[in-house]
């Protein structure tokens, strides 16, 4: 296998910009995010016209100002007044882009925002496909939802040979995820602690992490380089979780 280039991709439940001191505080998200750089970034919990965040539509306004040539933005949740949902920003074109019902009947609204990247290079471009995905709160309704994307249209049409990252808010404190769904569909987690270990690095709550909630599988002519949490203090304190920063060889 020759790896190509080096990418890093970011994932991050922004909490809307609401901090663990309860302030709405947009500016805390972009500082550490500009930090990172991230070439790709996954947001979960990004608002659209909600009281609670001045009515922002928070995914053009950071990517405004992180100059994010390119978007995708899903919205599962609607509430009263505004909505909120997965946003995938980056500095590479999107090719394909689809938003994936994951609601389970009466629980909230879910969804997994599949998008295809063209990577420029040497005159063309390498295709990586990203699911964004926020998951449910039980371990029934996980199960589920992965099935859902493993099965899904989306999902079928690509090969084991193809670059594929599924990352997010997986809410899988037992990292059970891996060995009961994505092992099988030929998926390595690169946010594992350690090759081989069931536990994730932990990301949630963000001032005294406990669970690994936030997960990268990756499968196909990648390999993760780096991968760690951030560790800023301001990371402590801009959103319930903390963002997960990983570099890959493509």
């Amino acid at each position: 296998m020759i790896y190509i280039m080096r990418i890093r991709l970011l994932t991050y439940n922004i909490h809307k910009a609401i901090g663990v001191d309860g302030s709405f505080r947009p500016d805390r998200i972009i500082a550490i995010l500009k930090r990172y750089n991230a070439d790709i970034t996954l947001l979960q919990e990004v608002d659209r016209g909600a009281p609670r965040s001045d009515h922002l539509d928070l995914a053009s306004m950071i990517a405004t100002a992180l100059d994010y040539e390119f978007r995708a933005v899903g919205m599962n949740h609607y509430m009263k007044k505004g909505k909120y949902g997965n946003a995938t920003l980056t500095r590479f074109p999107i090719g394909r882009q689809r938003n994936i019902d994951l609601t389970c009947s009466w629980r909230k609204r879910r969804g997994a925002q599949h998008t295809t990247i063209e990577i420029p290079h040497r005159g063309g471009a390498v295709s990586l496909d990203i699911f964004n995905v926020h998951l449910g709160l039980s371990a029934m309704e996980r199960r589920e939802q992965v099935r859902r994307i493993l099965e899904s249209t989306d999902m079928r049409r690509l090969s084991k040979a193809d670059a594929c990252i599924v990352a997010g808010d997986t809410n899988d404190w037992r990292g059970v995820l891996k060995r009961q769904r994505f092992a099988d569909a030929g998926f390595s987690c690169a946010t594992n602690r350690r090759p081989g270990s069931r536990w994730s690095i932990k990301t949630f709550p963000s001032y005294a992490p406990t669970g690994g909630l936030d997960k990268i599988f990756y499968r196909g002519p990648i390999h993760p380089v780096h991968v760690r949490r951030s560790r800023l203090k301001l990371a402590q304190l801009a959103s319930d979780h903390l963002p997960v920063i990983a570099d890959f060889s493509v």
